[in-house]
């Protein structure tokens, strides 16, 4: 079984702080800022013990924990709706077509709009997972493990979730998207940027960015070639949110270009999956279970893990293994998912 997924404590600081710094930039949401990290971290403190069942401004942040070492070994992050203290912006690829009766030629163009579309949406994001655990299928933990948390609090989130997946960079660690339109205005790299956008959030880009539609045929070829391609460390995570009914709309990020996902959230494949049951027996083994990612718990007592569950009707029986790392008596109804 290996690890279990719980809500962020104040005390975790220090690990998630590590964590960001090992991250390469580019995650906004997981910037290496002691100050900016402890301020989200307050927030979610907050978000776990808001009692009102209602959409709100809240940041879920979670810890992936070892059980065996209690050590943190991944996190991930769920806010239950984006653009409400400050615009959410992307840029939205459009095309159209011009005629010209002269010529009889039909020219077609694409052009990036700057665009708040996506405002009021819930967004799943932040995850990273230490490199020495990426070949144990933690990553999955930790990425279905908050549609579960979802489901079991589904009236705190929207009903339109997206994920914003990292950009292509260059081998230097600049972003080509970036150096061809951002970069001409902001007067500073794109890792400066990213990096103020982390800790100062994104007011200055509706100060500065220009507000008229940008011609993709004016961009250098480097750039238009990123448009909606994740940065190689994300294709993983791509194909997970294809695989839970997220696509790419034509909306991508604008710094460094990179897609934007988006799924309504009733339809995200491991929240309509998922049973709730209630548990009638725990056995030391089950032959006949299914292997599974199995949650309970209400916001601040939640956890989830993988186990082994074996269904009858409306009851399950689940291994000991799993009733010990969440915690589950006889009695308890928990949320249960196919691994």
């Amino acid at each position: 079984m290996g690890f279990v997924l719980r809500p962020a404590r104040m005390d975790d600081l220090p690990a998630i702080y590590q964590m960001a710094k090992s991250t390469g930039g580019g995650f906004t949401n997981l910037p290496p800022h002691r100050p900016a990290l402890k301020a989200r971290l307050q927030r979610t403190v907050a978000a776990f013990t808001r009692e009102e069942d209602a959409l709100g401004d809240d940041l879920f942040l979670f810890i992936l924990e070892d059980i065996a070492t209690g050590e943190a070994r991944g996190t991930c992050q769920i806010f239950s709706q984006i653009g409400t203290t400050w615009p959410f912006y992307n840029y939205r690829l459009d095309s159209f077509s011009n005629y010209s009766k002269e010529l009889d030629r039909t020219v077609s163009a694409e052009m990036l709009t700057l665009s708040t579309d996506l405002n009021g949406s819930s967004e799943v994001g932040g995850l990273y997972l230490h490199p020495n655990e990426r070949s144990t299928g933690a990553g999955a933990l930790l990425a279905r493990s908050r549609y579960l948390f979802m489901k079991l609090h589904r009236a705190r989130f929207a009903d339109r979730t997206i994920a914003e997946l990292r950009g292509a960079h260059d081998d230097t660690g600049g972003s080509p998207f970036w150096d061809a339109i951002a970069g001409r205005f902001f007067g500073m790299s794109f890792r400066e940027a990213d990096e103020f956008n982390a800790i100062n959030g994104n007011q200055f880009i509706a100060d500065l960015m220009p507000k008229h539609p940008i011609y993709k045929a004016l961009l250098p070829p480097n750039a238009c070639a990123v448009i909606g391609v994740p940065h190689h460390s994300g294709r993983a995570a791509k194909r997970m949110l294809e695989n839970e009914g997220f696509i790419y709309d034509r909306y991508i990020d604008i710094f460094d270009g990179g897609p934007a996902m988006a799924v309504a959230t009733d339809a995200i494949a491991t929240l309509q999956e998922a049973r709730t049951d209630a548990v009638t027996s725990i056995a030391a083994g089950i032959e006949d279970g299914a292997e599974s990612i199995v949650a309970l718990g209400r916001l601040g007592d939640f956890r989830a893990c993988y186990g082994s569950v074996e269904s009858s009707g409306s009851s399950v029986t689940v291994d000991k293994a799993t009733a010990e790392a969440l915690r589950i008596t006889v009695g308890d109804r928990i949320t249960h998912v196919k691994r």
